[in-house]
């Protein structure tokens, strides 16, 4: 069944990440200065984490707050969504997260030129610049993602109420630890609505393949192990 008011939620929802979120990077340079910092990434892994706690808590009951093509794609391959209403999700994902990096860009004109919105230019020094590393690095955040959103949402018995805190805690902890390495996308939409303001599009296949793929194996794991079972003792 189609539901355009749940694409359109899926577009609030994705703009209020991709608003929150770079914009709490913008923040942390302006206030931190341009090297990474333990304040920085806190407070980076906070605006993310937090956008998406509360998108989920505001959302959740309406499209199921996916904000992620990298969600959507797993729930259409398991049958948790339609094919129709999956493609509308991620269209009107993409749209939200373009319309975020335009605010981002029209309101903080200065400061946002001064860093690239979506912290995502490819893998670091750290993984000595290795576009594998880097890839494996987003393939498994995202797995990890999408293995909480199978196992919290998605799954029959688990505790309700909870959707929220652990969705955003774990991209809280993806972020912790994954800003210094590759930017912490896991978010296709989260990439694109920023490479399409900022003009840069350098490694950005990466943080398309390497979420939807991680995404898929977790969401098609859980599904079949997990969460059909739970489905039967329903």
């Amino acid at each position: 069944m189609v539901n355009p008011r749940a694409w359109l939620a899926e577009a609030i929802a994705t703009y209020g990440l991709v608003f929150f979120g770079p914009l709490s990077v913008i923040l942390a340079v302006a206030s931190f200065g341009e090297d990474l910092t333990t304040q920085s990434v806190l407070f980076i892994a906070l605006g993310h984490g937090g956008a998406i706690a509360l998108m989920v808590y505001a959302f959740g009951h309406v499209s199921g707050a996916h904000i992620n093509p990298a969600v959507t794609i797993p729930m259409i391959i398991t049958k948790k969504i339609g094919v129709t209403d999956g493609i509308g999700y991620i269209i009107f994902q993409l749209i939200g997260a373009l319309a975020a990096a335009g605010t981002l860009r029209a309101i903080l004109p200065e400061l946002g030129a001064k860093v690239n919105f979506a912290t995502q230019g490819g893998p670091s020094d750290l993984l000595n610049n290795s576009v594998s590393s880097g890839f494996a690095v987003e393939a498994i955040l995202t797995f990890f993602l999408v293995l909480v959103i199978f196992m919290t949402a998605v799954h029959k018995k688990a505790s309700p109420g909870l959707h929220g805190l652990t969705i955003g805690g774990m991209v809280f902890l993806i972020h912790l630890v994954a800003v210094p390495l590759t930017g912490a996308s896991v978010n296709p939409a989260r990439t694109f609505g920023p490479a399409v303001i900022s003009g840069f599009w350098e490694f950005h296949w990466l943080y398309w393949a390497a979420p939807i793929l991680g995404g898929i194996i977790a969401g098609v794991l859980m599904n079949y192990i997990y969460v059909k079972q739970a489905e039967k003792e329903a």
